[in-house]
């Protein structure tokens, strides 16, 4: 395969595959650059929500190569995540540290817009640190993300929503507290269905053949205990963005 292409499904989302690993994260960088220009020229404020793991990472440092990346007012952008892991701020395992150390940390955001998961030193428990989360997201005025980025576990969870694990059944909040992780660490802090949902446009950005089944399952809408990327779809549209590998079952 020596170039990207597009999967028509049946279902209403759209599927990209690229060659390989880089230039998927290149190809992610370059369509976020462009969605954040688009949506400050609509709306001002841009709401993106990131996501951890190797590739949510190394799209930021495609982004810092893209000469084009200054021509965005990067402090008109909020940042969130859609899960982080309950640890003490800087913690190397944390999402937000790993995408700061691959790029992130290096453009000119506003930091009071950048809304980082309050970890033990911060808050009393996973659950307070959700419920002020959730909070900070109703005080911003956000009707919905402009985009959601989300990365797909072997397993086919998104954020830290496992299949099967009794977290992905709230339904009343928008921020909970995830124990018993079945992937380590045990307690993080995620957006919930509903949150995720509240997204103009939700992407789905996975690299791998480790995760060919998930996203076999999540494009064709597979039951929440089997795949939970497949119970959350974009208002107005639903990408995967895969690589060569990640595509072989579909």
């Amino acid at each position: 395969m020596t170039g990207s292409h597009e999967i028509n499904q049946a279902r209403d989302v759209d599927v990209i595959v690229h060659p390989g690993k880089q230039e998927l994260s290149d190809a992610i960088a370059a369509r976020l650059l462009t969605a954040i220009a688009d949506a400050q020229a609509a709306r001002g404020v841009v709401h993106v929500s990131l996501t951890g793991g190797s590739l949510g990472s190394d799209l930021w440092t495609s982004m810092l190569a893209l000469p084009a990346q200054s021509a965005v007012d990067w402090s008109r952008v909020e940042l969130w995540w859609g899960d982080e892991r309950y640890l003490s701020a800087g913690d190397k395992d944390r999402n937000d540290v790993q995408n700061d150390a691959a790029g992130l940390a290096s453009l000119p955001l506003d930091q009071a817009r950048v809304h980082r998961v309050l970890g033990p030193e911060a808050s009393d428990s996973a659950e307070a640190s959700a419920t002020a989360y959730a909070e900070l997201l109703r005080a911003s005025g956000a009707g919905a993300f402009d985009v959601m980025i989300l990365g797909v576990g072997p397993d086919g969870h998104v954020a830290s929503l496992f299949p099967g694990h009794p977290a992905q059944l709230s339904v009343d909040a928008l921020a909970i507290a995830v124990h018993d992780s079945p992937k380590p660490p045990p307690d993080r802090v995620s957006l919930t269905f509903e949150a995720l949902r509240r997204s103009r446009e939700v992407w789905f950005i996975v690299a791998g053949a480790d995760k060919a089944e998930a996203v076999a399952n999540g494009v064709a809408g597979a039951d929440p205990s089997v795949n939970s990327a497949a119970q959350v779809k974009g208002e107005q549209r639903t990408l995967w963005l895969i690589d060569a590998d990640a595509a072989q079952n579909l």
